[in-house]
């Protein structure tokens, strides 16, 4: 479903031609979000690929060994395995760290006020 281009087009034609101007503090605000969430997913890349590392080799190394899995967990599973292993970190991690910056930022906000 969703807008139709048109309206949307004419919906942000119209919100970029605003006489409101953001003050400073809203520039400042929006680059610390951005700055936040790229330190986030730089952290959550390297979780993830720590996460995948460390869950293929036990899965591949219990694939060739040990008799159950080598007859259930077929190439399918095993890639669920380490994918899922690697997705929960990333957002995990992805997560922990935005919210880390933002407290940080908030203590700074406060101590500055203070």
């Amino acid at each position: 479903m969703g807008i139709p281009s048109e309206m949307r087009d004419a919906f942000m034609q119209r919100r970029r031609n605003s006489f409101v101007i953001p003050s400073p503090a809203e520039d400042e605000k929006r680059s610390r979000a951005e700055r936040f969430s790229q330190e986030g997913v730089r952290a959550g890349v390297k979780a993830a690929a720590i996460a995948a590392v460390v869950s293929a080799v036990p899965t591949l190394i219990a694939v060739r060994k040990i008799p159950w899995a080598k007859a259930n967990l077929n190439h399918t599973a095993q890639a669920l395995i380490i994918s899922g292993a690697s997705i929960a970190a990333y957002f995990i991690t992805v997560d922990k760290t935005v919210l880390e910056s933002a407290r940080r930022n908030s203590r700074a906000q406060f101590d500055k006020t203070v």
